[in-house]
């Protein structure tokens, strides 16, 4: 029987930590910050064991923060200082330029910005005080919990999603009345429209549209 290796937890500072995405939805920020005030007095460091940001190591060993985004954004608003980070992938030993393309082709960041659009490299916000908000991000999670589409492990699955309802539904609509988009984004998420997406969950029978 193979023996099953725990993954090796390190402390690492948040403002040290390098994001490979540019926004995140603020709202889920607002909603992990809520849930860390609730966690009960005490409970601070269970907490953060069983939240592991998993991170790419990368050139000058700088670790890159390939989930958790939200979560780490959240906590340092919530003034933590440092969080347990466990490394996915060495790649301190790549060329910067090459670590950029091997990130990429496997998936393991989202270079793009608010609106949707493909941003270069450098754009990448240095820490996560840089992340910017998008509003259809906020969206779909939402749209996820609401059963609109199933959890998926396709990498960024809600970014996808984001995207889609991006080109359907007016950005100031998500930032004003965000019920109603929702509203709106639920039937969107049972159309053939979003077939192509991760974690589709089929249309809705007639009767029910």
């Amino acid at each position: 029987m193979l023996a099953v290796r725990a993954p090796i937890l390190h402390h690492a500072t948040i403002l040290d930590l390098r994001p490979t995405q540019i926004s995140v939805g603020m709202r889920e920020v607002e909603d992990k910050r809520h849930r860390w005030r609730e966690k009960g007095a005490g409970k601070e460091k269970e907490f953060l064991q069983n939240h592991v940001v998993p991170v790419v190591t990368g050139p000058k060993g700088r670790h890159y923060i390939i989930d958790h985004h939200h979560l780490v954004r959240a906590l340092h608003e919530e003034g933590v200082k440092t969080v347990y980070v466990t490394t996915v992938v060495d790649l301190s030993r790549v060329e910067k330029d090459a670590f950029w393309v091997v990130l990429d082709t496997r998936g393991l960041m989202h270079p793009f910005d608010d609106n949707g659009r493909r941003r270069p490299y450098e754009d990448l916000p240095k820490s996560v005080t840089g992340l910017v908000d998008d509003p259809f991000r906020s969206l779909a999670g939402e749209l996820r919990r609401q059963g609109g589409f199933a959890k998926d492990t396709t990498p960024f699955n809600e970014f996808l999603w984001a995207d889609f309802l991006r080109r359907r539904i007016k950005r100031k609509q998500v930032e004003n009345d965000f019920e109603t988009a929702l509203g709106e984004a639920l039937k969107l998420a049972r159309t053939d429209d979003a077939d192509y997406l991760p974690g589709w969950s089929g249309r809705l029978p007639d009767h029910a549209a």
